[in-house]
């Protein structure tokens, strides 16, 4: 595999392509000494490096039960109605009958195109493995996830603007988000079935929450098409953008920077953009679709909690300070940082502002710089006040 040159200030380990073997005695010597924790699923033991300062809700996402609510109820989330799904459910739960790991069921997922094809399909892989028990297993990801021939993909300039997309503005926003979350459905399996050679190196507690992540993001799209059928419109029915894919294909092989570029990136703007979007559907006057894109935004916590926790953790196995390893890939992998930031979402899950607010640093420096001054103004002044001692008087 070919490396890519790098800052000096960043050793070749900091790739972490997992093709080199630098990197097997510190993993091995680390999970030798550090605690772990260990959730058991049906048929497996998942265990999980025990770091500080994670988000409080992470062990109970990790530990819930599979949720079957991907239908939006007059009240809210709730199970499909039985008779709309039990006869393509058995279809595609035939699909990948012969699949023997969730790495094998995943890039099934990824060669899907129809988009609630592959919802469906994402949701049933991820429950099969969680009931019966299988294997991480190993495959190879398609280069690229299968698409629909709609949404028409094209460069973000060329994104009509809600007066021009022949949508009213509560739609246009809401199929925004579709592609949002389609895109995070790839996104998710693509980093499960792509580092999925080196389950090893990366613990099964990986694998296991990203394939948790890709759940949830297919119950996103679900609610989301669902409202988009009931405001009279299909997902496809306006050009996107590739931008998501884009980013996700920089880190094919650098699972730091996928974390740092997905997660850390990608979904903690979900934080920040969830709010401001619920805001203008409720004054739009559009409170369904507001309260389904407010629970997104809650859900997304976990995701990028999921991110910060396993960046750390590979982090500490390359031996690695996260957050200037952080500031540096961004940097390597041009990725762009976009405020304004919801800093009481961020915080809750766990992505410290020093990591990501460029004016934090300039806060910081301005404020070590006065430290710096405020000292040497007093040193000065005990030197000139022992100068003024040691004179002799006149």
């Amino acid at each position: 595999m070919a490396y890519i040159k790098l800052r000096p200030v960043i050793p070749t380990t900091l790739r972490f392509t997992l093709c080199s073997s630098q990197l097997t005695p510190a993993s091995q010597t680390i999970s030798s000494t550090k605690k772990t924790i260990t959730t058991t699923s049906s048929l497996t033991s998942i265990h999980y490096p025990e770091l500080p300062n994670q988000w409080t809700g992470l062990h109970n996402w990790r530990h819930s039960s599979l949720n079957h609510h991907r239908f939006w109820g007059p009240n809210g989330p709730d199970i499909v109605p039985q008779s709309s799904n039990s006869t393509q459910d058995s279809t595609l739960r035939d699909s990948i009958s012969s699949a023997s790991s969730l790495a094998e069921m995943g890039a099934a997922v990824l060669c899907t195109s129809d988009p609630l094809t592959k919802s469906k399909l994402s949701h049933l892989a991820y429950c099969r493995w969680r009931e019966e028990g299988l294997p991480i297993g190993s495959s190879e990801p398609p280069v690229r996830p299968a698409r629909p021939s709609k949404p028409e993909l094209v460069p973000s300039k060329e994104i009509p603007s809600p007066k021009h997309s022949g949508l009213s503005l509560n739609a246009y926003m809401l199929h925004n988000l579709a592609h949002v979350e389609l895109n995070a459905i790839d996104l998710a399996w693509d980093t499960v079935v792509r580092f999925s050679p080196y389950s090893d190196l990366l613990g099964d507690g990986f694998f296991a929450d990203f394939a948790h992540v890709a759940d949830d993001e297919s119950r996103h799209f679900a609610w989301c098409s669902q409202r988009l059928s009931e405001l009279g419109v299909s997902y496809g029915d306006m050009p996107s953008h590739n931008l998501l894919w884009r980013e996700c294909e920089k880190s094919s092989n650098n699972v730091a920077a996928r974390l740092a570029s997905i997660p850390l990136v990608q979904e903690a703007r979900g934080l920040d953009a969830g709010p401001r979007l619920v805001q203008k559907l409720i004054g739009f006057g559009d409170h369904r679709t507001s309260n389904i894109v407010a629970r997104i935004a809650d859900e997304e916590v976990a995701h990028v909690a999921v991110g910060v926790f396993w960046f750390i953790s590979v982090c500490e196995q390359m031996g690695r300070t996260p957050c200037t390893t952080f500031r540096d890939l961004l940097e390597e992998y041009n990725v762009e940082l976009k405020g304004p930031f919801n800093y009481l979402a961020r915080e809750e899950a766990g992505l410290p502002r020093e990591w990501y607010d460029p004016s934090l640093s300039v806060e910081d420096e301005q404020k070590k710089l006065s430290q710096v001054y405020d000292r040497l103004e007093c040193i000065i002044s005990m030197e000139k006040e022992n100068s003024n001692l040691d004179s002799p008087a006149r």
